[in-house]
């Protein structure tokens, strides 16, 4: 044996030399992949009567592409400095970085602990989102590597495939899916596709399709944004040529723009430029929308403006279907948006500067009338939540993005077309990450969310007027919306984050004159909304939000401090609303009794304390309608009336109807859904808050609505 000098000196080739040699399957056997007996001829080749060619040498084997392993090892690199906070200059933009790089929690040691500590708290201060593994594109890679370290010996059985290239894929999976179901029926939301349905007969004329489409751009549009008019309206005008031609996608595209057309008008309106009832307006157009979105397989989708066209439906109907259902049904919507990655960043990076855009649009829309949903069902279904990161829609106008754009244009820094979605996505956005709407919504969620900047409230409030609000124009209809909207709902989230931090113990009297201020200035803003002529077109939209715990938070605290220093102005704030938001209300709505009775006691109370003092003060409007509701119980007029159905159970037949069609008062409220939804109990923090010792007497903890609206 020779010493270890010498066999560490040996060459390879030396070691080997003395083994026999391998003996190769034929090329026969190779190539029909079965299995040789290495012997010449083989009996393969000897029973097929074919001449057997021995294989003369081992087939080379594939290196791995030297680019691939260099740009491997530069991402390798990136992520380690990406993971110690280290600045540097990635090789490609952030928008075509590797899915499949981590960004992990940790941090490495600094060797100045002063440096680790400033690093912790600089990582910390903005969220940090995992990027997501691709499942496929692991798979594959995977399996390219395992066949590259695979030894000579794996083809020694003739069953060689290292020479095929699969590359499987979600686009795979999804065209097998295509093909496994193409004839299956997916009418389990919309109902059986209709086969002997012409859709093109269901479109209106060319004219009102023009005058629809100017009611979807001026009463729909600006407050959602989910199309992009100077290309929409070039397709429109190329598609009325021959309306049989069209693509299922957009046909459903147009139908839902009809549907949200018509839901925006009131019914003498519809019978003013249409010549025909609200009612039957929508129940025709949302049938063809419905069969159009059967057409292009809605629910297995990854077209956006399919997307699109199932969420201007939704908004569509919400107003004849139950909360409940409606949140069902956004669930679907927002779980096909998930699938085609739009809640991802990172996915909308890609996309051009346009579709980009139009991605985040669509996912920030479709979330905010969802949460609008949550607050009217159950809150706890919201998805405004920190675990996904599209990014916010930037302040730009149809016309600032276009298709050949690469990047998109800086934001604007004064009001534009879409002032609403910008400044209501700055708004969704804080919440998202706040502590407050988490403890209502998933308090487990705090944990992952973002700390949120500046003061909280009172600085996002700063922030939102400076920015938007103070640029508006009063007198323009968008900017006035924007302003008195968006006050109240921050005055809405400023009196949630009070009920947040609201304990049994007793309330200071300042933390009482915060609350009922928010409370005030939430109706105040809901009544500048509603008597204004400029908000005519979208007081579809003021509807959704019905103020009704901000009346039922200052019955409550006028009962207990009638004589408080702004007991006056809450009267006033109430009698105001009520004025213009209670007139329609049924004589047989469910709140009748409780309503009027609360009124009351809360105004008797005020007198009693005000008689003392020697005042004499004469009731509000909303007092003399409870009166009267109780005078005259089978009177129509005010508030409503303390007459209800023997079995107390409210039928869809009784509900209220509006200018709007909107079937009760109820469906602007947290949590009632529809009249005959029953009713359970307040959330906890709302109950304790507000309705405290006598509240209990009234019937309202019997109510089911939770304190965001």
């Amino acid at each position: 044996m020779p010493p270890p000098e010498q066999r560490a000196s040996t060459p390879t080739s030396s070691r080997l030399a003395g083994r026999s040699p391998r003996v190769l399957a034929c090329v026969l056997c190779q190539q029909r992949k079965v299995k040789c007996d290495r012997k010449f001829p083989c009996a393969n080749c000897v029973r097929a009567g074919a001449q057997c060619v021995p294989t003369l040498g081992p087939r080379p084997r594939r290196r791995r592409f030297p680019e691939r392993e260099l740009l491997d090892r530069v991402r390798r690199y990136e992520d380690l400095l990406r993971q110690n906070n280290i600045p540097f200059e990635p090789l490609h933009a952030p928008v075509a970085e590797d899915s499949r790089v981590l960004e992990t929690g940790y941090h490495a040691r600094s060797e100045d602990p002063m440096v680790g500590e400033e690093r912790d708290v600089a990582v910390k201060a903005e969220p940090v989102y995992a990027a997501k593994l691709n499942y496929w594109k692991v798979l594959n890679s995977v399996s390219q590597d395992a066949e590259e370290a695979d030894s000579d010996d794996d083809s020694e059985d003739g069953n060689d495939l290292t020479h095929y290239q699969f590359t499987l894929g979600g686009n795979a999976v999804n065209k097998m899916f295509d093909e496994a179901y193409k004839n299956s029926d997916e009418g389990f939301i919309f109902g059986s596709r209709k086969a002997n349905v012409d859709l093109s007969t269901l479109h209106p004329d060319q004219v009102q399709i023009f005058k629809l489409w100017q009611i979807y751009l001026d009463n729909v549009d600006p407050l959602l944004k989910v199309t992009h008019t100077p290309t929409l309206q070039a397709r429109i005008i190329c598609a009325l040529s021959d309306l049989t031609r069209i693509s299922s996608e957009l046909e459903a595209l147009l139908f839902s723009v009809y549907c949200v057309a018509i839901m925006s008008l009131d019914d003498e309106e519809c019978r003013t430029s249409f010549g025909s009832p609200r009612k039957e307006l929508l129940r025709g157009y949302q049938f063809g929308c419905q069969q159009a979105l059967l057409n292009c397989n809605v629910l297995r989708t990854g077209d956006r403006e399919c997307l699109t066209a199932l969420f201007l439906y939704l908004v569509s109907v919400r107003y004849e279907t139950d909360p409940r259902s409606s949140s069902s049904m956004l669930g679907v919507a927002i779980r096909i948006a998930q699938r085609m990655s739009i809640h991802d960043e990172k996915a909308n990076a890609r996309c051009s500067a346009l579709e980009g855009e139009m991605r985040r649009r669509l996912w920030w829309s479709l979330i905010m009338f969802d949460n609008r949903i949550g607050e009217m069902s159950d809150h706890k279904t919201s998805m405004l939540i920190p675990t996904w990161d599209c990014s916010k829609p930037c302040n730009l106008a149809d016309n600032d993005v276009q298709p050949e754009m690469k990047d998109l244009p800086a934001a604007q820094a004064g009001p534009t077309e879409a002032l609403f979605i910008a400044a209501r996505s700055e708004l969704g956005e804080f919440l998202r990450h706040s502590a407050f709407h988490l403890d209502f919504v998933n308090p487990s969620l705090k944990a992952v969310a973002r700390d949120t900047k500046g003061d909280g409230m009172p600085d996002l409030e700063r922030r939102i007027e400076d920015k938007y609000l103070r640029l508006c124009n009063p007198d323009n209809p968008l900017h006035y919306l924007t302003i008195w909207t968006i006050r109240g709902f921050l005055a809405k989230h400023r009196l949630l984050e009070e009920y947040s931090r609201f304990s049994p113990a007793q309330q200071s009297e300042a933390q009482r004159n915060i609350a009922s201020s928010c409370a005030m200035r939430i109706l105040e803003s809901d009544t500048k909304l509603m008597r204004s002529p400029l908000t005519k077109r979208y007081r579809w939209h003021v509807h959704m939000y019905f103020p009704f715990p901000a009346h039922l938070h200052l019955i409550q605290d006028l009962k207990k401090r009638p004589m408080q220093e702004h007991a006056h102005e809450m009267w006033k704030a109430m009698s105001e609303n009520a004025e213009i938001r209670f007139e329609d209300m049924h004589r047989f709505h469910p709140l009748s009794d409780i309503v009027s009775r609360d009124i009351l006691q809360a105004w008797e109370a005020y007198q009693a304390a005000s008689g003392g003092h020697g005042e004499t003060v004469s009731p509000p409007w909303i007092v003399k309608s409870a009166r009267t509701n109780f005078n005259n119980p089978n009177n129509d007029t005010g508030i409503c009336s303390a007459e209800q159905p023997n079995d107390l159970e409210v039928a869809p037949s009784l509900s209220m109807s509006t200018e709007h069609g909107i079937p009760n008062l109820l469906s602007g409220m947290e949590g009632f859904g529809s009249a005959a939804s029953g009713f359970g109990g307040y959330s906890d923090i709302f109950e304790q808050a507000v309705l405290e010792g006598d509240a209990y007497q009234s019937g309202w903890p019997t109510m089911s609505f939770y304190p965001m609206w």
